[in-house]
């Protein structure tokens, strides 16, 4: 199952970083984002990529191409114009960068997107967001509710979008920053099923996917959630960037369980 990840955004509320380099790339430990996030899918047995950029683009595909170069022991021997490397680190990972614009909203980018994804269901999330949640679950709880997308529920301070979730898993309304606190809301980590292009008019840039294509699914009773109880952190603003590079440095980050155990086997 490939894992679609949401790279593209502006972020301009991180902006003392992303004047020069895209969200998702911002360093935690040294790493991007971007890297955890994928190391955590990874963790889980999925290693099939597809990034969604437009913001600085360019950064992303760059550190993708020179991976193995950027973390290996390498000798250049410029007088004989030769490059040895000595030891490499890489990733199983296959990553497809698409270039999806860089002014486009979610829902448009991931429409454009579906030439790549055929007609099997997929992973999505954003780039921005780690957790410690458990993936198989997720998926799991995915394909026992028979609904076209199960998105991760948490429950942080509440500053996002609420759901309304029924006793059986179905959410049946959703709505986009609402005022108040304690409301479950999306954290991402999602599972969808092709049937969730549908919802996502073509040929435009300007379809926000936590909007209409949200709320007519919940309102088909197509929308599922996973309830995730654990650690959920966003590096939306620069103290959540701090504030997740403390945990890192401490050797207290819930999210990297690769960091103690071998990868599970699907």
């Amino acid at each position: 199952m490939k894992v679609v990840i949401l790279a593209g955004g502006l972020g301009t509320r991180l902006s003392e970083e992303t004047k020069l380099i895209p969200k998702p790339m911002v360093e935690i430990g040294g790493k991007p984002i971007l890297w955890h996030i994928m190391k955590t899918y990874s963790y889980y047995g999925f290693n099939d990529f597809i990034i969604l950029t437009g913001y600085k683009s360019h950064i992303i595909k760059d550190y993708f191409v020179h991976y193995y170069q950027r973390y290996s022991d390498v000798t250049v021997d410029m007088l004989n114009n030769t490059v040895d490397i000595h030891r490499i680190e890489t990733e199983p990972w296959k990553v497809t960068m698409l270039y999806t614009g860089e002014n486009t909203m979610t829902g448009s980018r991931i429409k454009k997107a579906q030439n790549y994804l055929g007609n099997e269901p997929f992973m999505l999330t954003y780039g921005d967001g780690v957790s410690d949640i458990d993936i198989n679950a997720l998926l799991k709880c995915h394909k026992f509710s028979g609904k076209y997308l199960t998105l991760t529920a948490v429950k942080p301070s509440g500053k996002f979008g609420a759901l309304d979730i029924n006793s059986d898993g179905t959410i049946s309304s959703f709505t986009e920053k609402p005022q108040g606190d304690g409301s479950w809301i999306n954290g991402g980590y999602m599972v969808c099923e092709p049937e969730i292009f549908n919802y996502i008019e073509a040929n435009r840039d300007d379809v926000i996917f936590e909007r209409i294509p949200l709320e007519n699914l919940a309102q088909d009773g197509q929308l599922n959630a996973y309830k995730h109880y654990g650690f959920w952190y966003p590096m939306d603003t620069l103290k959540g960037k701090k504030d997740l590079t403390a945990m890192w440095q401490s050797k207290k980050a819930p999210w990297a369980k690769w960091l103690d155990k071998e990868p599970i086997k699907l």
